[in-house]
């Protein structure tokens, strides 16, 4: 029998609905996807949409392509809210309506200004989940199934605070958490490096990089470097991310800034510091947002506002 919840599911597991979408609208020949974040954002990203980003902390935050949506304006977001700079970025813009929220966090900087006041002031709609439970929620997509049986969040708050459902294992009798999959709109996902068509490597941790890819109807994929297809055949095992997944291509070195990207570059720790000090009221944020994300035009002039010497300080020697 099911337990009770008290959250709602912000997106339905519609898995049959989803697989028809992918057969009517997914691109499936190799078509050069090389496009500017202006217009990747532009074609891939909606009003209303649910967004998902996927990273590990700071690291392969995939900014450049959150700046360009708060540059457009896409309203009315829902989101799985497992990150820090990118989600506090759509948040403090006022661009998110709701959240399956796991964690909006600084590690031992503490929980986001930012969070708190869209949560306390302006009535942002949070459900809870737990890392795992998020990721499993991914994971259940990608296989195709509208959800998975985990003991993930179970005699927890997270769990009564989530849109899990509670039953027993018609095996073994234990108690089981039925976590529903996870289908986002858009999928936006930072990699070390991809080809014209989509193929993508990623070095390092890879975080949910695999699921979250199978698990969008529509996936834009920044990339650290843009390299020959020749060289993704000859190493066919580190193609996390195949072509046909993916819908637009955007090349953005330091496009993780001002977190890091394994192996290339570290995180900007004094725009890390000054970031935070600014957040901590909202007139700081709106002072951030003005000069870092509406100011550029787009991702060159970020580049060219941090400083091209400073970026290449932080390349990992």
């Amino acid at each position: 029998m099911a337990g009770r919840s008290r959250g709602k599911l912000l997106q339905s597991p519609d898995m049959e609905g989803f697989r028809q979408w992918l057969l009517k609208n997914k691109e499936t020949r190799l078509v050069n996807k090389l496009m500017s974040e202006k217009e990747a954002v532009s074609r891939f990203v909606h009003d209303g949409d649910y967004l998902g980003t996927e990273l590990y902390g700071t690291v392969r935050a995939p900014l450049t392509i959150v700046r360009e949506i708060v540059r457009q304006g896409k309203k009315q977001l829902r989101v799985a809210g497992q990150g820090l700079m990118d989600v506090d970025y759509l948040l403090a813009a006022g661009l998110i309506e709701a959240m399956d929220i796991t964690y909006v966090a600084y590690e031992a900087y503490g929980l986001s200004p930012i969070l708190r006041r869209a949560a306390e002031k302006k009535g942002l709609k949070l459900i809870e989940w737990s890392n795992g439970a998020m990721a499993w929620r991914f994971k259940a997509a990608a296989m195709g199934i509208p959800f998975l049986p985990a003991r993930s969040m179970l005699g927890s708050d997270t769990f009564r605070w989530s849109a899990a459902k509670e039953m027993k294992c018609p095996f073994t009798g234990i108690k089981l958490a039925l976590l529903p999959a996870l289908i986002l709109d858009c999928g936006i996902i930072h990699a070390h490096r991809a080809d014209i068509y989509g193929n993508c490597q990623i070095d390092g941790i890879s975080g949910f990089a695999p699921e979250m890819a199978r698990a969008s109807k529509r996936l834009i994929v920044s990339a650290e470097q843009i390299i020959d297809t020749e060289e993704i055949r000859r190493c066919p095992e580190r193609t996390v991310i195949p072509y046909f997944l993916v819908d637009a291509v955007v090349h953005a070195p330091f496009g993780s800034h001002p977190g890091e990207t394994c192996g290339l570059y570290k995180r900007d720790e004094a725009h890390f510091q000054r970031y935070l000090a600014a957040i901590k009221t909202e007139e700081g944020t709106k002072e951030y947002l003005k000069k870092f994300i509406y100011g550029p035009a787009g991702h060159d002039q970020y580049l060219d506002l941090i400083g091209r010497e400073k970026l290449e300080a932080l390349r990992v020697k």
